[in-house]
């Protein structure tokens, strides 16, 4: 049985083609992240703690800059 889950899109990624954007989506234990070009192929799931976490240090902007 599949689950259908709901899909945000960032209101930062604008409208249009071409946008660089991602999708999540609050699964019971994990956090689904997914392509917003490509919707059918894979996701990727993390723990919530671990997505949290990952939030708060682009908040503190603490990663290095690509």
């Amino acid at each position: 049985m599949t689950r259908s889950y709901t899909w945000r899109k960032s209101s930062y990624s604008g409208a249009g083609e071409g946008n660089n954007c991602v999708e999540v989506a609050a699964l019971p234990t994990h956090v689904g992240i997914r392509d917003s070009k490509t919707p059918g192929r894979a996701a990727l799931a993390v723990p919530h703690g671990a997505f949290g976490a990952f939030v708060e240090g682009l908040k503190a902007r603490a990663f290095p800059s690509a």
